[in-house]
């Protein structure tokens, strides 16, 4: 029992003042608690814990290029100036170099060939050390090499919304979200009402409790206590998860779940499911008020905005000061202006470069970056995506991530197909923060014969000729 007093006296005449914090104990403990407090722990590392999510980013890096560079690495830690210090804790039979060396060595071979398994860097030569796309990911984003084993085999070319938030609740940073005594009455309720359903949850699982942590923000069910701490965690961790399972869909060339996964950092942002109105991401504008518009023809935020004011008032039946809110959210909604090239699309034959050259005009004053979404917990800053795809084929062609300013100029790149012919491919201009302004247009051109092939075909023809 703990209790806190403040000196007063001539110090508070000063302005001036003191703490005096008294700790009540049982009398056997009262030894225990002096040691405690004039006497504490030493402070041990657990980087060999850790290790392999440090390793891989250095390895991305190119700090560490090598096995030896690795384990020069250490010898700067303060991991290893605690293993002399305390070896039993770390497990060691001695203190000299040739342990210390040893130990530094089986450390570093565990954690390198852990993560050679799991596809986040390549050993070459038993020596050399290079990093691939899943590890160069897990370091952009500073994501567990687990999470990004999870993800790459986890998600398919089918994978859709529930199997997404199933995908992304599973990640390793979820696992330190507390399960209090109780709490699980409360998940199952939770559960209970949200549009997802489980397969046998476990309910004392805090994976379950982050799935249905983030239904209840979809669905903008009140929480109380303790949740809502741990609803923040959740939404902040969700959104870098979400842009590094964008990363590892595309990198696997699958256009559906990754427009999908767009979508739902879009449901994070706002606290809405995606089939929700989009007017609902407007402050002070309920479901109810949503259907209202839609029943007079505003579903979208622009055709909102484009109304006439008279109009607009009566649809929102909502007082000035709303209104005004309503205002500035609405000028602050993406209204961005698309435009597009195919270069020298007259030209292109199999095995070219197709440039499509995107730029992207938008009228907006102030902050540019900053997203308006008063239900997510902390500052959000607005990005983009650029995307080629082949619907029938669920094909993602090309893609490029887009920090919007006034006016941007965006060079796409990918390689033309195979067969000639006519070619038509969708670009898509999608949202991370909002609903319902993500963009979709026709890319079409045509793809010629390589006449370089042909004339060697001609001339491996008439040397052989020739030859008879």
């Amino acid at each position: 029992m703990m209790g806190c007093a403040t000196k007063g006296g001539e110090a508070e005449e000063k302005g001036e003042g003191s703490g005096v914090c008294v700790l009540m104990c049982h009398a056997p403990r009262k030894e225990y608690y002096k040691k405690f407090l004039f006497e504490p722990f030493p402070i041990e590392s657990h980087l060999d814990h850790y290790l392999a999510d440090h390793l891989s980013a250095e390895v991305v890096t190119h700090t560490i290029e090598n096995k030896q560079d690795a384990v020069d690495y250490l010898t700067w830690t303060f991991y290893y100036r605690r293993l002399s210090q305390n070896p039993n804790y770390y497990n060691l039979t001695g203190v000299s170099h040739r342990h210390l060396s040893d130990h530094l060595s089986d450390l570093v071979e565990t954690t390198v060939t852990d993560l050679e398994e799991s596809k986040a860097l390549a050993i070459e030569a038993d020596m050399e050390l290079s990093p691939l796309n899943l590890g160069m990911i897990a370091a952009y984003y500073y994501i567990s090499y687990t999470t990004l084993e999870l993800f790459s085999s986890s998600l398919t070319a089918k994978t859709k919304t529930k199997g997404l938030l199933e995908i992304l609740c599973s990640a390793a940073e979820f696992d330190s979200i507390p399960m209090r005594p109780g709490e699980e009455d409360m998940v199952r309720k939770i559960l209970q009402h949200s549009p997802v359903t489980l397969d046998n949850p476990k309910l004392t699982d805090p994976h379950t409790k982050a799935n249905a942590m983030l239904q209840a923000h979809f669905s903008r069910a009140n929480l109380s206590g303790d949740l809502v701490l741990d609803q923040r965690l959740v939404l902040v961790d969700a959104h870098r998860l979400l842009q590094a399972m964008v990363d590892v869909i595309s990198s696997s060339g699958w256009l559906s779940p990754a427009l999908a996964c767009m979508e739902m950092s879009q449901m994070v942002t706002q606290a809405l499911w995606d089939k929700d109105p989009a007017l609902m991401q407007i402050p002070g504008v309920g479901r109810e008020t949503a259907e209202r518009c839609a029943a007079a023809g505003v579903e979208g935020v622009i055709d909102l905005i484009e109304m006439e004011d008279d109009d607009r008032r009566e649809a929102l039946a909502l007082s000035d000061q709303k209104l005004a809110t309503v205002a500035a959210w609405c000028n602050r909604y993406p209204d961005i202006d698309l435009k597009y090239e195919v270069q020298e699309a007259d030209e292109i034959v199999t095995g070219d470069t197709v440039t499509v050259m995107v730029t992207l005009e938008r009228d907006i004053e102030g902050d540019l970056t900053a997203v308006d979404a008063p239900r997510f917990p902390k500052r959000k800053d607005e990005s983009w995506w650029l995307v080629v795809g082949e619907p029938k084929k669920n094909k993602l062609i090309a893609i490029k991530r887009v920090t919007l300013g006034r006016r941007s100029k965006v060079k796409l790149e990918f390689a033309a197909p195979e067969e000639a012919g006519e070619c038509n491919y969708l670009l898509y201009f999608m949202c991370d923060s909002y609903l319902g302004c993500d963009q979709e247009y026709d890319l079409k051109f045509k793809v010629g014969e390589d006449d370089g092939e042909e004339a060697s075909e001609e001339e491996g023809g008439e040397e052989a000729m020739d030859q008879e």
